[in-house]
């Protein structure tokens, strides 16, 4: 399976597509939870970690509400609104000085969690789908040169 990145910068707006709804269906609602965990993880030791919370019960939040979201966008329940309201992903990052090389940062850390899925079972086709949302979303979140 191949997972590209697409080159973006600051201000681009390319249409975005939610994951098909087999995503949720294959990886279920604790499987996003853990995908994210793991993901979070990562960051937490990554050369973006800064921006990410750096205590335990901020980080277990933001995994809380990542997930949330997630779930949400994959065609489950409304976690995320019921919890925090509209979603305004652009305003919720903008407090954070997101590049495109963060943004690059972050893909390459779900790329492992994805590829460890797809030996577990999950197809390359809903794989593929949750990986363009998350490449093209990604793009909409860069708010720095």
């Amino acid at each position: 399976m191949i997972l590209e990145i697409t080159e973006a910068g600051l201000g681009e707006r390319i249409p975005v597509h939610k994951p098909i709804p087999e995503f949720l269906i294959e990886v279920k609602e604790d499987g996003i939870r853990e995908l994210i965990s793991q993901h979070y993880e990562v960051l937490k030791v990554s050369e973006i970690s800064g921006m990410f919370p750096q205590d335990e019960a901020g980080i277990e939040e933001a995994k809380k509400n990542a997930s949330d979201f997630f779930i949400q966008i994959c065609g489950g329940p409304a976690y995320f609104i019921q919890n925090r309201g509209a979603p305004q992903m652009i305003g919720r990052h903008a407090p954070f000085a997101i590049d495109a090389h963060a943004r690059v940062v972050w893909l390459e850390l779900f790329k492992p969690i994805l590829f460890k899925l797809e030996k577990e079972g999950v197809t390359e086709t809903s794989l593929k789908s949750f990986w363009s949302y998350l490449d093209i979303f990604s793009i909409w979140m860069i708010n720095t040169k």
